[in-house]
C-alpha cells in the first residue's frame, strides 16, 4: 500500500488535496425535527459537496471496549495534538536545508500514524500533501470512536469454519504485470474504500463527493480517480453475473431516507473478506443543513453469522471537487514494471505472482 501510494500516486493525486479544510463539528441535533429541503422533483434534497474525512478509526481501538463515545477531555487531547500538529507542519520549508538522510528522513517521535506511513522516504508526503482530518466524527453531536458500531466497534468473528482472509498474502507485492498492481496504483479505482460500498474515508486526502440526483438515479461523483457510482431507483439488480467495479447499486426512497441496496461486488473489491455472498445496504439521510447520516450494514451469510455495521455523518466539503487526474497506464505503472525487469536482469528478481 506505501509502495502505491508514494510511487503510483504521487504524480496524479494533490491537484485535488490541498484545498480541503474539514469543516467544524457538528452541533447537538435541535429538539425539533429536520425537515430535508426537496428537489424540484419532490425527492428530498442531497445534493451537494460533501466530505467523510476524520480522525475517528473504521475499527474502535480495543482499549475503549464497548464505549461508542469519547470523553470531553479526550477529544480535547486528540483534537488539540492535530491542531498543533497543523500548525507546525504549515511552516514555511526552509530552502537552504540539506538534503536527507539515505532513505529520507525519518518523522519526529509522537507523529501521527497517517504521516509516517506516507513520508520518510524521498518523495513522501509531508502535511502539505494530506488532509487525513482534523476532528472526531460527530453523529448527532456525539464524538464517535469508530466507525463500525458493532459490538467492541469491530467486525464479528467469522463464522465457524470460515478461515480469516490472508490479508498480508492478498496485498503482496507481486510485478509481473499491470493486472497484479492494486486498483488504485492503475487508476481504476481509489486506494481504500472512497467509492465503496461501504463508502469509506481513506485516511490520506481527497475524501470528498459530489452527490446529484435525478428523478430516476442518484450520482455519487467520488474524488479519488474520479470515480462516479450510478445508483438507480426503483430498479432491479442486474442479473447477467457481471460485477461492476462499485457493484450494481439500486435504491429507492423511504420517507427522506435514501435506501441503497449493492450487490455483485467485484473480488478486487472485497470488504473484510467478503465480496461474493456480499449485500451492502445504505441509509442516507440529510439530518441538517450541514449534516448528512450515512449508515451501512453488511450482510454475507456465508461469512458471519449476523449482519454488523456503522455510520457516520458527512459534512460540507469547503471547496470544489477538481479532477483527479489519475488514469490506467500512467508513468508510475510503467516505471514499476520496468523497475521489476531491471531487478530480474540483475538477479534480485521480485515476488513472482504465483506467490500471491
Amino acid at each position: 500500500m506505501k509502495r502505491a501510494l508514494l510511487i503510483g500516486l504521487a504524480a496524479t493525486a494533490l491537484c485535488a488535496g490541498g484545498h480541503v479544510a474539514q469543516a467544524a463539528a457538528p452541533s447537538k441535533a435541535p429538539a425539533t425535527a429536520y425537515k430535508a429541503p426537496r428537489t424540484p422533483f419532490g425527492q428530498p434534497d442531497l445534493q451537494g459537496s460533501w466530505s467523510n474525512v476524520s480522525m475517528t478509526p473504521e475499527t474502535r481501538p480495543a482499549s475503549f471496549g464497548d464505549r461508542l463515545v469519547y470523553t470531553p477531555e479526550e477529544v480535547a487531547k486528540i483534537e488539540g495534538a492535530a491542531a498543533k500538529e497543523a500548525v507546525e507542519g504549515d511552516k514555511a520549508v526552509d530552502p537552504n536545508k540539506p538534503a536527507p538522510a539515505v532513505g529520507g528522513d525519518k518523522p519526529a517521535a509522537g507523529t501521527r500514524p497517517e504521516f509516517v506511513a506516507a513520508g520518510g522516504a524521498v518523495g513522501g508526503y509531508d502535511r502539505g500533501w494530506l488532509d487525513p482530518g482534523n476532528a472526531i466524527m460527530r453523529v448527532n453531536g456525539e464524538p464517535r470512536t469508530s466507525i463500525i458500531t458493532s459490538p467492541g466497534g469491530k467486525a464479528p468473528k467469522y463464522k465457524a469454519g470460515v478461515p480469516a482472509p490472508d490479508m498480508k498474502a492478498l496485498f503482496r507485492d507481486v510485478y509481473d504485470n499491470p493486472e497484479n498492481r492494486s486498483l488504485g496504483e492503475r487508476c481504476i479505482m481509489g486506494f481504500g474504500r472512497n467509492a465503496g460500498p461501504p463508502m469509506l474515508a481513506n485516511g490520506f486526502y481527497n475524501n470528498d463527493y459530489q452527490i446529484v440526483q435525478t428523478p430516476d438515479a442518484v450520482a455519487i461523483r467520488v474524488e479519488m480517480v474520479h470515480d462516479v457510482r450510478i445508483i438507480r431507483l426503483n430498479s432491479s439488480h442486474r442479473t447477467d453475473g457481471v460485477r461492476p467495479w462499485m457493484g450494481d447499486s439500486v435504491g429507492h426512497w423511504d420517507g427522506d431516507t435514501l435506501v441503497v441496496e449493492t450487490t455483485n461486488i467485484p473480488e478486487k473489491m472485497a470488504y473484510h473478506g467478503s465480496w461474493r455472498n456480499l449485500t451492502v445496504s445504505e441509509r442516507f439521510t440529510r439530518k441538517g443543513p450541514n449534516r448528512l447520516l450515512y449508515q451501512f450494514t453488511i450482510h454475507d451469510p456465508t461469512m458471519w453469522d449476523t449482519d454488523w455495521g456503522g455510520e457516520y455523518e458527512f459534512h460540507p466539503l469547503q471547496g470544489e471537487i477538481y479532477e483527479y487526474a489519475c488514469h490506467e497506464g500512467n508513468y508510475a505503472l510503467r516505471n514499476i514494471l520496468a523497475g521489476a525487469r531491471a531487478q530480474e536482469k540483475k538477479g534480485d528478481a521480485p515476488a513472482k505472482a504465483g506467490t500471491r
